[in-house]
């Protein structure tokens, strides 16, 4: 009889369980997952020539590697100046880190737009930065910032650094000091200690940390817009030309789903990486 009840009870918890979950799911996929689908179903209309088109036409060969070459490179950056940060503020007293964090969140309460606009201003001919270095006499002239790859990548790193610093300093927290402490016990010195004991353990954040970055970089829109000025070609970009101005969705479709692939086959990549490493680190 108890068996019962307990089945009976189980049985509600489960039916209530799934009740709960239909409304977000029906959401999820009449706002979002359909209207996508619809629109990459747009790439193989009447024929694949969109899509022969996105992957054989040596402009958009082009543009996808250096899309690719944009994502590795603020990837790059980020871990960079990421891991040492996140060192620092895994080390601090709980106090100073948090002072950390709300500087690293800084830049996460005003909007993207804003952000972008404010590197203009940073980066232009007569501005902030170029006015400093050249009172301070280290140049001449001032130094072009805007319209090139340099301004997109301080853009892109300004605003994708916290997702490299967040894993980094996730995993940094759980490393286990003793393991330290035995190594440089036993005569190893810091560089060792660091090569082969503590950059091993930090891994798995360097790799969830670097897939973000990427994923999230490759797809970037309004940065590379502004501050490249529409020099720097990116996917992104094309898609966007290609709906405004050609007014061609079906070929925008297949360009879209290129970048949707790479963007999968990258992430499926550093997963199983970083899956195989905490199962065999």
């Amino acid at each position: 009889m108890r068996r019962g009840l307990f089945s009976l009870n189980l049985s509600r918890k489960t039916w209530s369980g799934i009740g709960g979950a239909v409304p977000p799911i029906l959401y999820i996929t009449l706002l979002f997952l359909l209207p996508v689908l619809i629109f990459l179903g747009g790439a193989f209309d009447d024929t694949p020539r969109h899509l022969v088109r996105s992957v054989s036409d040596p402009l958009y060969q082009r543009v996808l590697i250096d899309t690719l070459m944009l994502g590795l490179y603020v990837t790059g950056i980020c871990f960079i100046l990421g891991y040492p940060l996140a060192y620092a503020l895994s080390v601090m007293p709980p106090r100073w880190a948090l002072v950390g964090f709300a500087f690293l969140l800084l830049p996460f309460w005003t909007s993207l737009l804003v952000r972008t606009y404010a590197w203009m201003v940073l980066l232009g001919r007569n501005g902030v930065i170029n006015n400093l270095l050249m009172g301070l006499g280290l140049i001449d002239t001032p130094v072009s910032f805007l319209n090139n790859m340099s301004g997109v990548l301080i853009g892109m790193v300004h605003v994708l650094l916290p997702y490299m610093v967040f894993p980094l300093f996730d995993v940094m927290k759980r490393v286990d000091g003793s393991l330290l402490s035995a190594a440089e016990g036993l005569g190893a010195p810091g560089w060792k200690i660091f090569l082969r004991v503590y950059l091993p353990l930090t891994l798995p954040g360097i790799l969830a940390g670097s897939v973000l970055v990427f994923v999230l970089s490759i797809g970037f829109y309004i940065t590379p817009a502004l501050l490249g000025g529409g020099r720097v070609a990116t996917m992104a970009l094309m898609i966007e030309r290609q709906v405004r101005e050609f007014l061609d969705w079906d070929f925008a479709a297949a360009l879209s789903l290129v970048l949707l692939i790479c963007t999968l086959l990258v992430s499926i990549g550093l997963g199983r990486l970083l899956r195989g490493k905490e199962i065999h680190g």
